[in-house]
């Protein structure tokens, strides 16, 4: 040893210590987004996370929000419609999701197999939305 002190490791903070990633991300970008309430990339990936962590409600909230700010994005108005399906929302999924379709969302064959409308598969608008009443 030659008497200089070798510098511990830093001790993880509890915040990160007691957080999965999945709730680590959301958490940080929920941080980001007190910031800056209008950052179309934070607001889309915040939407994508609590999706996956199955808090719908907040995933409406957020796709709804990036809907406001590009109401005519049709990949907007699709995953608001996806999240509000998800929500046991149909007649407004089904608004969201025609409203994409006019948009010029145009990728039927994924609209067909998302799991995110499977609450919707039964409904003979989401039927006649892919052209199949």
């Amino acid at each position: 040893m030659s008497g200089i002190d070798t510098p511990q490791p830093a001790k993880p903070s509890k915040w990160f210590g007691r957080l999965n990633q999945l709730d680590f991300d959301i958490d940080f970008f929920e941080r980001l987004l007190i910031r800056n309430g209008d950052s179309l990339e934070v607001l889309r990936l915040l939407a994508e996370l609590v999706s996956k962590k199955g808090l719908v409600g907040r995933a409406v909230e957020l796709d709804a929000k990036v809907v406001e700010l590009l109401p005519d994005d049709c990949l907007a108005r699709y995953n608001l419609g996806c999240s509000l399906a998800r929500a046991g929302r149909p007649d407004e999924a089904i608004d969201s999701l025609s409203k994409a379709i006019l948009l010029g969302y145009d990728d039927l064959a994924h609209v067909d197999v998302d799991p995110d409308l499977d609450s919707l598969r039964d409904l003979p608008e989401f039927r006649a939305l892919l052209g199949r009443d």
